[in-house]
């Protein structure tokens, strides 16, 4: 039996066990789209712009490793999407993004609504294809999504010409997917390994840095044997957040730019350090060659060589996929029968206690006027910190970052490598369709959240209830706050000047809006939203204290040790 190109497109979803695709229909992809419409195998989740398709694939994928899907059509569907593109690609997240051509005889002709897909995506695509013969099509399909899924995750894209959905030929997903040139490792080489368990074992002041790479390896609890086994203190980055439970007392924090003290200065002092999952990047290291002035064994695990002393050479680099890493370096440290010295790893705690002692996230409270990071503690209490928590980009990302404590993996929804602003409510979509049963809440600001905030619409039609928490401070803060230490406190730009009534806007939607000015309201809005209106959307306006700043923070360029604690370091 013979199938259409976009029959055959329905057919591979299927049998890779789709369930959800978010898109935009568009020329390019009507006969798709019409396929669609004559299936019940998954349910299509129509977006209000292509930008959000792809962040809420990119969510839900993030929180339940499920590879996500999107679809739009030619030329401006395309580029509109090449933001979600790129945010999904600079966090590795496993995504397959199915894009409408032009036909193929009016590829490269300006055609209507045409434009270079595969140029367009080539550097923020893991990979793309262009399928030029309908026979080619279950092929790629199959190959997209092993690319996808496989090695370091990240988004593939297969752009398919309009005549290409029309054409007919035989379906066939049964044959093995055979890369010649791509071919992943998995297992750690165990020359190295056992470099890396005699170094463990000799090691006097131990620290283990973990990253995304740990959550998308579903590598937690392999983490947490190896915390529990060496005794040593751990930080979790932005991306790696909650690979290891947060309130769990050898948890220092993050490390970074807006990192706290004691796990920046553990990451700088400690004689052996272990990555997991980790890249060393600008915002977590700081000035690489401040890094490196102090004299340190380091130990790498990454399923990606290129990340491997990519910014900071190590000294025992292991390729592999960390969770099985991970149980391989468990058992010869449990094989070996042997512990590291107790003593100095005592002294080393001592030391850390120290650091953790200048409580470099306290702030200054109020009765007065609304305190971010007050929500966002009030916020973690009242869900029992069991919420998926999404965020768009700014202040607010950091914030919730610092005080949501975070003790399961993939329950923290973010833009981490891109920094794109925009992300949160879409992430909220994406996490809730993949997680129906289950609480969500967007942390957002109110620059963030109108750049896509006609998704409120998608919201009502889909019945979607994430409780979105604005911290209004009337600024984009955190330009703001740069602007005040880097600029004189000359606000070019930075300042919102003419803001919607969110309450009327978001009731406009047919939500609940709810403005909160007052410290004491901040606990009932936020317990009544997730009690009594549980499936209802609900945002929250919480109308912030305008001048607050996150802190600690690593200026640009400087060391690790170089934090500023507050503005009385200014």
């Amino acid at each position: 039996m013979e199938y259409t190109g976009a029959e055959i497109v329905v057919k591979c979803l299927e049998a890779e066990g789709i369930k959800h695709v978010f898109g935009y229909p568009g020329g390019a992809v009507l006969y798709i789209y019409d396929a669609i419409f004559k299936q019940d195998g998954f349910e299509h989740i129509l977006v209000r712009h292509e930008q959000a398709a792809v962040h809420a694939a990119d969510a839900y994928s993030r929180s339940s490793n499920k590879v996500g899907v999107c679809l739009v059509t030619s030329g401006p569907g395309l580029t509109n999407a090449v933001t979600g593109i790129a945010t999904a690609y600079m966090d590795s997240i496993p995504m397959v993004i199915l894009s409408g051509q032009v036909p193929t005889h009016a590829i490269g002709q300006d055609a209507f609504q045409e434009c270079d897909t595969v140029g367009i995506t080539r550097p923020c695509v893991k990979h793309n294809f262009l399928v030029k013969d309908v026979k080619d099509l279950a092929r790629v399909m199959k190959e997209a999504f092993y690319i996808a899924r496989t090695g370091r995750p990240g988004p593939v894209l297969v752009d398919i010409p309009k005549d290409i959905t029309t054409h007919k030929t035989t379906f066939d997903y049964s044959a093995p997917v055979e890369m010649r040139s791509y071919n992943p490792v998995v297992k750690g080489h165990q020359g190295q390994i056992k470099k890396a368990v005699q170094m463990i074992l000799e090691a006097e002041r131990p620290m283990i840095y973990s990253g995304g790479g740990a959550i998308l390896a579903d590598a937690s609890a392999e983490l947490t044997r190896l915390v529990e086994w060496t005794g040593a203190p751990c930080t979790n980055t932005l991306m790696g957040l909650g690979a290891f439970k947060a309130t769990d007392k050898k948890f220092v924090g993050m490390p970074g730019m807006h990192g706290t003290y004691e796990a920046n200065m553990a990451m700088q002092n400690c004689d052996v350090l272990i990555a997991v999952g980790a890249r060393f990047d600008d915002r977590v290291i700081g000035n690489p060659k401040d890094f490196a002035s102090i004299p340190r064994k380091i130990i790498h695990i990454d399923i990606d060589p290129s990340s491997i002393s990519k910014r900071v050479k190590v000294d025992v680099p292991i390729v592999g996929n960390v969770k099985d890493v991970l149980v391989d370096i468990i058992a010869l440290l449990e094989e070996s029968g042997k512990r590291i010295d107790q003593g100095k790893l005592q002294s080393w705690w001592d030391q850390v206690e120290g650091w953790r002692s200048r409580k470099c996230l306290e702030y200054t409270k109020s009765d007065e006027v609304i305190k971010p990071q007050f929500v966002v503690e009030k916020l973690w209490e009242v869900t029992g910190g069991d919420a998926f928590i999404t965020s768009d980009v700014g202040q607010h990302q950091m914030w919730a970052a610092q005080y949501y404590k975070f003790d399961k993996p993939r329950r923290w929804i973010n833009s981490g490598g891109l920094g794109t602003m925009g992300v949160g409510l879409p992430y909220a979509m994406g996490v809730q369709m993949a997680n129906p049963d289950s609480m969500v809440a967007c942390i957002t600001g109110e620059a963030s959240i109108q750049m896509n905030i006609q998704e409120l619409s998608t919201c009502f039609q889909y019945h979607f209830t994430p409780k979105v928490v604005n911290l209004n401070n009337r600024y984009l803060g955190m330009v703001r706050q740069w602007q005040q230490l880097d600029y004189g406190s000359r606000y070019s730009e930075s300042y919102m000047d003419a803001l919607p009534d969110f309450v009327k806007l978001c009731e406009a939607y047919g939500h609940i809006g709810i403005q909160v000015t007052k410290p004491s309201d901040v606990e009932p809005v936020l317990r009544e939203a997730f009690t009594k209106h549980k499936d209802r959307l609900v945002f929250m306006d919480f109308i912030t204290d305008r001048t607050e700043n996150v802190w600690p923070m690593v200026k640009a360029g400087k060391g690790l040790t170089e934090m500023l604690l507050g503005s009385e370091d200014l």
